[in-house]
């Protein structure tokens, strides 16, 4: 049996206000890789309390405004419309016995680059292509069929007034400064969430007040930093981020292998990495507010020594890291295969690790810790790992033991 750490009151009422926290759904890009997303969220609906936010880039733009934009008993069957849309294609609906998976894979993914994908794109028919690179165009396929989609099947109304956050990553084609479109900020349109979904040189920009927008992930592909810059220090926070791409692989033996593993290393965002770095900042500062509290009454009740304290000091987040795991015969067009087989078995892999994550109630009772950010990164089988604050930062929590990291 796992050991747990020791608990009091003070402890327990801790764990009592992050049952009531405000909870964030953290949606990466990834294209197909999305359907496991979808997974996730069915295998969480109905268990938990719905997320309070939801901040997406690219295809976690489309799943965030498929779930939001639809009332609560109509999301997943909303989900499941969209991704049984997409894989609905003839060639991404072959039997399994007519080749090898490998090669079904690829013929999909082929077919989807040449004919588009139902639902969602389809080449332009121009002979501008024949000039190539030099062609006067600014986009290979045209996005109307997703415009088409989204309009169907989500309420915009219902996204920008029905109470749940929503935040949406797009670049600046002229600036290229990453923008987050927030329902707080500006009622969401459809351009908005195909904006953060207008990945170059497949999609065109969208254009949104005289302004040209590309999809997200161009800067950023994990929208964390954005929630966590603008959730107000004064609230506790549950965030529960689900990644499509791994940035840890193996060393690649071909050259398949390599132009997965480059994509997997661009699009994951370093996302342990800045996860950890956000998490030792957000935790640092707030180190430093207590011990701010320790000093002598005149040194705190100095006005200046005050306002850095409250500047510093923030209520306990709790971040949950799920990671799609890619299949042996996944390769690096796994993020363009839409195939009937690979959508469900990502939906059914999103839905498994989340109700894997949903059966350990010890671990998702929250951690002892009274402040700071606190990380559980979920994405190995049997190992969860978890960060508290003010642990050693040469260490890890697997499964309740604390292990040093080589």
């Amino acid at each position: 049996m796992s050991k747990t750490r020791p608990t009091n009151g003070l402890n327990d009422k801790r764990r009592a206000a992050m049952q009531k926290a405000r909870r964030a759904l953290v949606l990466q890009g990834g294209g197909a890789l999305g359907a496991y997303q979808a997974g996730v969220y069915a295998a969480l609906r109905g268990t938990q309390r719905p997320p309070d936010w939801i901040a997406g880039v690219s295809i976690g733009a489309i799943n965030a405004a498929l779930i939001a934009g639809n009332a609560p008993e109509k999301r997943v069957e909303r989900l499941r419309e969209f991704w049984e849309l997409l894989s609905s294609g003839p060639a991404q609906r072959l039997p399994s016995w007519l080749a090898t998976r490998e090669m079904l894979n690829q013929w999909s993914a082929t077919m989807a680059s040449i004919v588009g994908v139902p639902g969602f794109f389809e080449p332009r028919r121009t002979p501008a292509l024949l000039l190539g690179t030099a062609a006067p165009l600014l986009s290979v396929y045209d996005t109307s069929p997703l415009k088409s989609t989204l309009e169907r099947l989500v309420d915009f109304d219902r996204l920008n007034d029905d109470g749940i956050r929503v935040s949406v990553g797009a670049v600046n084609v002229r600036t290229g400064n990453s923008v987050y479109f927030d329902n707080t900020q500006q009622r969401l349109t459809v351009e908005h969430i195909m904006a953060s979904g207008a990945l170059p040189p497949g999609f065109a920009p969208v254009t949104i007040d005289g302004e040209d927008y590309w999809d997200g992930g161009i800067v950023s592909n994990t929208p964390l930093q954005y929630v966590l810059d603008l959730h107000p220090r004064s609230e506790p926070l549950v965030v529960l981020q689900v990644d499509l791409f791994s940035a840890r692989g193996l060393l690649p033996t071909t050259l398949s292998e390599v132009m997965e593993r480059q994509k997997d290393i661009t699009y994951s965002s370093r996302t342990r990495m800045n996860t950890d770095a956000m998490a030792a900042n957000l935790n640092l500062q707030q180190a430093i507010a207590d011990l701010i509290a320790k000093l002598p009454p005149q040194m705190r009740q100095d006005p200046s020594v005050a306002q850095v304290q409250a500047m510093l000091t923030h209520e306990p987040i709790d971040i949950f890291h799920l990671i799609y795991r890619d299949k042996p015969y996944e390769q690096e067009s796994k993020d363009y295969e839409f195939s009937r087989a690979a959508v469900d078995e990502h939906w059914e892999s999103g839905m498994r690790d989340m109700r894997r994550t949903l059966a350990n109630p010890e671990l998702l009772m929250g951690t002892a810790a009274l402040n700071g950010v606190t990380t559980y990164d979920l994405c190995e089988e049997g190992a969860p790992r978890v960060k508290h604050p003010m642990a050693d930062p040469t260490a890890t929590v697997r499964n309740g033991r604390r292990a040093t990291r080589a």
